[in-house]
């Protein structure tokens, strides 16, 4: 299956990352927003972030706004207000899987399935 997906999971509290808004935008000549999205209870987006036929080669970046998030969740003191990744589709007949592993104080990404 080809398209864009994401999931975050929270290692401060040890469970997927809830209600955590996210932006994903397009990279060409400027940044476009493409869509607005939080996380379900899974840690996931309800629905793919991109559908295979509206991912298209380039850069794209996913922009995690986590101080909001650990606000809510009741962490204080953290380090981080947002965690951009920025990352480039060369193959459409992939799926192109970007999680985020959070804690308060950093974070981990890696290209998934």
């Amino acid at each position: 299956m080809a398209g864009l997906t994401t999931h975050v999971l929270d290692l401060t509290l040890g469970v997927p990352a809830e209600n955590l808004v996210l932006r994903l935008y397009r990279w060409a000549e400027h940044r476009e927003l493409i869509k607005e999205v939080s996380t379900n209870a899974d840690g996931r987006t309800s629905e793919p972030l991109l559908a295979p036929e509206e991912l298209t080669l380039g850069s794209y970046e996913l922009e995690f706004d986590v101080l909001e998030y650990h606000n809510a969740a009741g962490i204080t003191g953290g380090f981080l207000t947002v965690v951009p990744i920025r990352f480039h589709v060369t193959d459409l007949s992939r799926h192109y899987h970007v999680p985020l592993m959070l804690s308060a104080f950093g974070y981990s990404t890696y290209r998934g399935s």
